[in-house]
């Protein structure tokens, strides 16, 4: 396609805020064409101020994705045999026809269950709609799963366990409307900043309106906003929740009649609650009893709390459990379903809502439905036009399920598109063994460089936002199309059009016949008829007319930019139309401190990288924000182990050691310490943090526990690798 010269208007492709972008082309009238170092034209980005969602506002990568499109991009396919052998230019054609023989040959010896999906939040809404045909309806295997179990998984089983479906039913609005906003489990002014920003920007507007209040082990830029900060220590939210839920059951600052009329098992709840008094809830949170009682002082007299979280509370072995508990706080006092008030999960990636409503985890299908319910594979069966029993009704195997199916033999076929597992996947090196087992590994990626691609047999060049149109939906539940105004880079193709491809290879020629991206999300959509997340009445050429929408937007839905809540009705998407309290004691981190490593150590991002850096590492500006990862040590904690301020000190956990330049700071907790998740070991300065941490993962939502292990530091003149 050639390159458009007009402006135009698309979604941020970092993180859940999913903010709006206008592009701008590399030659502007009466200016010199933009170009990198190596003489590539830039095109240039800000924030589109029509865009609802942001309203005009970008953040630091947002505003330099141009010049992240062209660096290191893979032009071509490539293949070799062996990991040790050097990749080699293949066609697209016999890329396919390796594919078709592999699956074949698999479905012959082990079945479709041989065969393994690891997608991406980076996905448009089509590339994750057509996966989840290709791989659950016409393959026969629901091994489909993607990195929003790393970051995700536990909101969504938490939504769903105690409001009866997934789907955030807050919007960013309520920022402007709250009383209370309580952040916990998130450093929302590095990770979601266009949302700090239009907080602090509420709180200077109106600062006797609205409280802040941040819970986090570590003094962020996040918490420096805070009217209250409770500093509790790692691994103790769920306990902080109860002793809230103790103190306002005690005041009598709960909602009887929504209670009574919206929800189940709160007699169950009130009695897990009577034993978490303030002076047990303070000696495991290490905080003082009087921050408990002013949190639930505020929660209790406030019409209009808004909580918000996400990684610090899902990426935890009891992540669903803490989700119920925030939630179950929220049903006591009937702050749900109305303006500035409810619980509102905070998406790490741009369509990660998206995939979530195509179908894109082991255990669901389109529309948010189950693999495990008869009629909804029933449904998406006719749909398909597969015969009955094609979708298979158990749940796929989860992220970490396929690293053991590797590792086990039980996986001929492992296709990785559009992330870099080798760098976000727990416990790295016993997943480097077992991915050196399996006979083929896919790749599917715009950049030709990643930690992922050194574990890769076959490498297929991916196009990526700004070269293929298409849908991604926010943390909101806004939906906003994505045009393609550049070229394909190189031989890339769409994720879509290779999934449609491989289809028709395999024999589903009729099932796989779009000719457009536009095609495909329109049967998308029609499969969500009905269904909480109905958009139904969306189309390509809607949100291209219209701007972004807000879902539920079902057919004959009229076009509007006024933010929708859920459950304002009080009616809930559960059988019995009913709320229900989760009540659950608290099992606290699971791997805690212990004499031979007494330090928790907790993983967080930076502001200016994005998960594993595969774009962010392109922009000069973005590096120079952060050079390297930094070790942050208590000074308390810094003299006990014999490290100073800008030494080395090495990390070393059960699992793995690795080393990282110091800097100490009273911005963490003593018995703590803190490093970014970023570097893999293809960057100069690697750390490759994910190597120590454990993959023991909540049993309902399987999100591993990444945020927090124990570890010892030590000083070291030397430096520890990284491996391959």
């Amino acid at each position: 396609m050639p390159e458009k010269p007009a402006n135009v208007r698309s979604q941020c492709p970092y993180c859940g805020v999913g903010c709006g972008l206008e592009i701008l082309p590399p030659a502007e009238p009466g200016k010199a064409v933009r170009r990198d170092a190596e003489g590539t034209p830039i095109w240039g980005t800000r924030g589109d101020r029509s865009h609802p969602s942001s309203l005009g506002q970008v953040c630091i990568k947002g505003a330099t994705v141009g010049q992240t499109l062209a660096r290191g991009r893979l032009y071509q396919p490539l293949y070799r045999e062996s990991l040790e052998e050097e990749f080699k230019p293949i066609s697209w054609a016999n890329s396919f026809d390796l594919l078709v023989e592999r699956i074949n040959k698999t479905l012959q010896s082990k079945g479709p269950d041989g065969i393994a999906m690891y997608g991406s939040g980076q996905f448009h809404t089509e590339d994750y709609y057509l996966a989840q045909k290709l791989l659950k309806g016409a393959i026969g295997t629901n091994n489909f799963d993607a990195n929003s179990r790393l970051c995700m998984s536990s909101a969504v089983a938490g939504y769903t366990r105690s409001l009866g479906s997934d789907g955030p039913p807050c919007c960013y609005e309520d920022l402007d409307q709250c009383s209370v906003a309580f952040l916990i489990g998130t450093n929302i002014a590095e990770c979601h900043p266009v949302l700090f920003q239009r907080l602090l920007k509420r709180k200077k507007r109106q600062p006797t309106n609205v409280s802040i209040v941040v819970v986090d082990p570590r003094n962020t830029e996040t918490s420096k906003a805070a009217d209250l900060h409770i500093s509790i220590s790692p691994g103790t939210d769920l306990a902080l929740l109860h002793g809230i839920g103790h103190l306002l059951l005690f005041n009598s600052k709960f909602d009887n009649d929504f209670i009574e009329n919206a929800t189940d098992n709160f007699p169950a709840y009130a009695k897990l609650l009577t034993n978490w008094t303030p002076d047990r809830v303070s000696a495991i949170c290490g905080i003082p009893e009087t921050h408990l009682h002013e949190l639930a002082r505020l929660w209790g007299r406030s019409n209009g709390v808004l909580s918000l979280w996400s990684m610090g509370i899902n990426q935890r072995r009891e992540g669903t459990a803490v989700v119920g508990g925030l939630i179950n706080l929220h049903l006591m006092t009937g702050e749900i379903g109305k303006a500035g008030a409810g619980p509102f999960s905070l998406t790490g990636q741009p369509n990660a809502m998206g995939g979530r409503e195509a179908g894109g985890l082991a255990h669901l299908l389109p529309g948010y439905r189950h693999v495990t319910n008869a009629e909804d594979r029933a449904e998406i069966e006719q749909a398909w036009r597969m015969k009955a029993g094609s979708i298979a009704a158990k749940p796929g195997l989860t992220a970490w399920q396929q690293v053991e199916a590797i590792e086990s033999g039980a996986l001929d076929l492992w296709w990785v598109a559009a992330t870099n597992p080798l760098v976000s996947l727990p416990n790295l090196e016993r997943v480097k063994a077992a991915i050196k087992r399996c006979p083929l590994v896919v790749v599917s990626e715009a950049y030709a460089n990643t930690e992922t691609t050194h574990y890769a047999h076959l490498l297929l060049p991916a196009a990526q936002w700004s070269e293929k149109e298409g849908a991604m939906t926010n943390s909101e539940r806004r939906i906003t199309f994505c045009p393609a105004y550049r070229r394909c880079h190189g031989e890339s193709r769409p994720d879509w059009q290779v999934f449609a491809e491989l289809g028709r290879r395999l024999g589903f020629e009729d099932h796989f016949s779009y000719a457009s991206s536009a095609e495909v999300y329109a049967e998308f959509t029609a499969l969500t008829a009905g269904r909480i997340c109905d958009v139904s009445g969306l189309s390509h050429e809607l949100l291209q007319e219209q701007g972004p929408q807000q879902w539920p937007f079902p057919q004959g839905s009229q076009p509007s930019s006024i933010a929708k809540r859920l459950y304002t009705d009080w009616c809930f998407p559960s059988s019995s139309g009913r709320a229900t309290f989760v009540a659950e004691q608290p099992l606290g981190l699971a791997e805690p401190p212990c004499e031979t490593y007494p330090l928790v150590l907790t993983v967080g991002r930076y502001l200016g990288q994005w998960h594993t850096m595969t774009r962010t590492a392109k922009v000069e500006r973005l590096q120079s924000m952060h050079p390297e990862p930094l070790l942050e040590i208590h000074p308390d904690d810094a003299e006990r182990f014999g490290v100073k301020h800008g030494s080395q000190a090495a990390i070393t956990s059960r699992r793995s050691s690795l080393t990282a330049k110091v800097k100490v700071t009273n911005r963490i907790r003593v018995g703590s310490v803190f490093l970014p998740m970023h570097w893999g070991f293809s960057q100069e300065k690697a750390c490759e943090v994910n190597t120590l941490m454990h993959e023991q993962a909540c049993p309902i939502s399987k999100q591993p526990e990444l945020k927090a292990t124990a570890v010892v530091v030590a000083a070291t003149t030397s430096v520890v690798k990284a491996s391959k």
